[in-house]
């Protein structure tokens, strides 16, 4: 079901304009208006979740299908060897709309763009964790 204060739904029912790259029954991708890089894409379900941990199996399949294809597209049309495909999951990871939707983000060498610096696990914290994560998968 759309929801009436959902930036995304207003786009998807046609209430505010946005430029279309890929359109099917379930899915909707638009160029973001604050690209990264030009062919900076914006891949989302037609039907409103607020997130990745909201949307239902059916739902995630499609999106990733057109993902690719849309990817595909965006390398081959714009001339790109590479692109990052980014999920915000909530306001703390930099999720701005509340409507689940993966970035397909064009990389080229001069962008500027870095990868986040990593970590290390000290002593057997890996294993915790890993241990505490195994028995949450449901």
């Amino acid at each position: 079901m759309p929801n009436e204060d959902c930036l995304f739904c207003q786009i998807i029912a046609g209430e505010i304009p946005a430029t279309k790259v890929y359109e099917d029954d379930k899915i909707l991708a638009i160029l973001d208006i604050h690209p990264v890089n030009p062919g900076h894409a914006l891949v989302m379900p037609k039907k409103h979740f607020v997130n990745l941990l909201d949307a239902d199996e059916e739902t995630l399949a499609a999106m990733i299908l057109a993902t690719q294809k849309i990817a595909k597209a965006v390398l081959a049309g714009l001339g790109y060897d590479a692109f990052n495909l980014e999920l915000n999951n909530g306001r703390l990871a930099g999720q701005i709309v509340p409507h689940l939707h993966w970035h397909i983000v064009p990389r080229t060498a001069e962008d500027g763009l870095q990868h986040w610096p990593g970590k290390s696990y000290k002593a057997k914290e890996a294993e915790e964790v890993s241990q505490k994560i195994r028995e949450n998968i449901k």
